[in-house]
């Protein structure tokens, strides 16, 4: 049915139990898993900034270490957890990406035939009853997205 399946994950406990479902429908229809990691651009919004001088540079770059080692650690996460599984999977970081579009420009790279993401993840004040990024891929894929709540 489904062979290649990219599954959404941020380090939430919602995207751990996607994580968990996906690795879990990949064993079973011996399909290919590929987890990915979006993380957003770094910006610096400030008022007041014609008062003032900060060197921006030194700042963008701190924040896009730290993104990098937090995509590290979520992708090696899962990595440990599919070989603790018995399965192999491949991990990607999308940076400086809208979350949904990282994960809809990943599935169309990876030639996916099925996304699977958490309802909700970090980005805490999401709607109602499905995230906004969570509803952003469902309105914009051209494949199925399974939700996991």
């Amino acid at each position: 049915m489904y062979q290649r399946i990219v599954v959404a994950i941020d380090g939430s406990e919602l995207s751990d139990k996607a994580f968990r479902h996906a690795l879990g429908l990949a064993g079973q229809l011996k399909a290919k898993l590929i987890a990915v990691t979006v993380t957003d651009p770094s910006l610096i919004v400030t008022s007041g900034a014609e008062m003032m001088q900060v060197n921006t540079t030194t700042v963008i770059n701190e924040l896009n270490r730290a993104k990098e080692e937090s995509a590290a650690r979520i992708l090696g996460a899962a990595k440990e957890a599919a070989a603790a599984a018995g399965q192999r999977i491949e991990v990607l970081h999308v940076p400086d990406s809208q979350t949904a579009d990282g994960i809809l420009e990943t599935a169309t790279s990876q030639g996916a035939d099925l996304i699977v993401m958490g309802s909700h993840g970090r980005r805490g004040l999401g709607r109602l009853l499905l995230g906004s990024q969570a509803a952003e891929v469902l309105a914009h894929a051209s494949i199925p997205v399974l939700v996991v709540k």
